[in-house]
């Protein structure tokens, strides 16, 4: 059990490390933008992403139904670019985002999209997406929220739960990851 501990212990701070501290690629103009719901500013990047044109659409992916674009960005005081957002109803969680997404992208013959995430969220995430569209170039840009301290995370109680609980769901999606792809193999695109 300790050994299993330290193993757990030094894939956290590896973990940890890996978390984005800026966005790498901040110019690269993509197919679409994408945005899972959860986590604080990531629409509101999305859509500011839409507005100077680094994509032709964006997709807010797990929304609960009923709600619209309206009624999800209450932080934003400007015009809402209705013409060019699509929203998914059918996502609960990561992992669904991804399939939900693969699927809009798919019908929509899209090759490229720009993942706005929380930079805590962003390994599992892009983790979830090259899984579920291995064809499609993702470019990763993450949120960087002011309660997440990544340097020196050990310091912060709610950071460090924070990593913790996202490096579990990392380790449980590898786990998944080849009963996952041998069910897709299976089933239409």
């Amino acid at each position: 059990m300790f050994v299993l501990a330290i193993f757990w212990s030094a894939g956290l701070v590896g973990f940890a490390t890996a978390v984005p501290r800026d966005i790498a690629d901040q110019t690269s103009r993509t197919d679409a933008i994408v945005v899972p719901t959860g986590g604080h500013g990531r629409l509101l990047a999305g859509l500011e992403l839409l507005r100077q044109g680094g994509a032709e659409r964006l997709f807010i992916s797990g929304v609960h139904t009923g709600l619209t674009l309206s009624s999800i960005v209450v932080e934003s005081d400007r015009d809402l670019p209705d013409c060019c957002v699509d929203i998914g109803h059918s996502a609960g969680d990561t992992f669904e985002n991804a399939q939900e997404t693969a699927a809009w992208m798919t019908a929509r013959g899209y090759r490229s999209l720009r993942l706005v995430t929380g930079n805590y969220h962003m390994p599992r995430a892009m983790l979830e997406f090259r899984r579920a569209m291995p064809g499609v170039r993702l470019v990763a840009n993450p949120i960087l929220p002011q309660h997440v301290k990544v340097d020196d995370w050990w310091r912060y109680r709610g950071t460090a739960g924070l990593l913790a609980s996202e490096y579990a769901k990392y380790l449980l999606a590898l786990i998944r990851m080849p009963f996952s792809s041998a069910s897709s193999q299976g089933s239409p695109p």
